[in-house]
């Protein structure tokens, strides 16, 4: 079962097996709570970022603390997607699933750096070290997807001249009549 299993189909599924549960949870507290769910650990240095240094009000608040659980929501979805793909074992052998993988690292990696340099910016180490350990996870995930290439399919077999008796091939010229 698992003899046509790529290190980067196993690292993209352990990824996914962390941010499809964290980053939800973290999305859905932001959901119900705007303000609570954003001043919690995983968001604090965002919050306090768009508070303090850019001056937005409340309503604003609430409305980048949405759109960062959309972001959030977005790149669960795509490890989802990953997941799913990868479950078919034709997909993964041909690196058909690596798409999905790969914007959900694209999309994770930038709200990551993002938070990171918030979190950098007000002071806030906790968040900081969080952001940064989850940026090293998907931007190495992102250099085994690209460095590892999915097997190469296999050369298709040459086709014999010969025809069965009563299948000659068709031929383009008219029939020379005589």
């Amino acid at each position: 079962m698992f003899r046509n299993w790529r290190i980067g189909s196993v690292n993209g599924a352990l990824l996914a097996a962390y941010f499809i549960p964290a980053w939800t949870m973290v999305a859905f507290n932001i959901m119900v709570a705007p303000v609570h769910g954003l001043y919690e650990r995983p968001s604090v240095a965002v919050a306090l970022f768009l508070s303090d240094q850019l001056q937005m009000s409340g309503l604003s608040t609430v409305r980048a603390a949405w759109l960062l659980a959309l972001g959030r929501l977005t790149v669960v979805a795509f490890f989802a997607i990953y997941l799913a793909l990868l479950a078919i074992p034709r997909t993964r052998k041909s690196g058909a699933s690596d798409e999905a993988l790969g914007i959900a690292l694209a999309i994770g990696s930038l709200i990551s750096f993002v938070s990171m340099v918030m979190a950098s910016k007000v002071g806030e180490m906790a968040a900081l070290r969080l952001h940064a350990t989850e940026l090293l996870l998907l931007l190495g995930a992102a250099i085994v997807l690209v460095i590892e290439r999915p097997a190469a399919a296999p050369k298709t077999v040459d086709v014999a001249d010969t025809a069965p008796p009563g299948l000659e091939p068709l031929s383009l010229e008219p029939l020379a009549r005589s």
